[in-house]
């Protein structure tokens, strides 16, 4: 099996918009994003845009085997390699925007905690709109969002577009400290309470 990076830097190169970065994040990023992710309990954590799977393996240790651990990929390269990976972690290929659906297919009425590794200053106004109104459908009301945004594109109208989007979205919206042992360095919007 091809390792991680390589994996990841050749879907990249077929699709930079979708897959949005030319490297996995880092454990640090891990850390940092997988916060939320309660270390008691049986919470249903929902990862969208898992990618290679970093955040993955540290939602698998945060729960310990405990509650539910749904991925959502739409690149089916990448759920292959996640799910060779991860076998306990139920895998979805599809995208996000269905997450509402595919949620209620799966018989859960929501989401504790949804963390994404999407590439948000990649995505256009619509499909921003389109993904965050299926997060915010998706979230129980106690529930809690976290995400990242890459350093250098923080100013892009993108993903100035989607930091107004998050805060109109959420009552609360706290940017975390910034990951600088990431490529690129990263920093991370933890959001709460869902704006129904």
């Amino acid at each position: 099996m091809a390792n991680e990076s390589t994996v990841f830097f050749e879907q990249f190169l077929r699709a930079p918009a979708v897959t949005g970065a030319v490297a996995p994040s880092s454990q640090r990023l891990s850390a940092a994003v997988c916060v939320p992710v309660p270390e008691r309990g049986d919470p249903v954590v929902v990862e969208l845009g898992p990618g290679t799977g970093p955040f993955t393996a540290e939602i698998q240790r945060r729960l310990g085997g405990r509650g539910r651990h749904l991925a959502v990929e739409v690149n089916p390269r990448l759920a292959l390699h996640l799910s060779a990976r991860h076998p306990g972690v139920e895998l979805v290929v599809d995208t996000a925007a269905r997450l509402p659906r595919l949620l209620a297919d799966r018989g859960v009425t929501g989401a504790d905690v949804i963390v994404s590794g999407l590439p948000w200053a990649a995505f256009s106004s619509g499909h921003q709109s389109e993904i965050l109104r299926a997060v915010v459908e998706s979230l129980l009301p106690h529930g809690a969002f976290t995400t990242f945004s890459y350093v250098h594109a923080r100013a892009l109208p993108p993903a100035v577009r989607f930091r107004r989007r998050l805060g109109e979205a959420f009552e609360e919206v706290v940017p975390g400290r910034t990951v600088w042992r990431n490529l690129p360095p990263a920093f991370v919007y933890h959001a709460r309470r869902p704006r129904r």
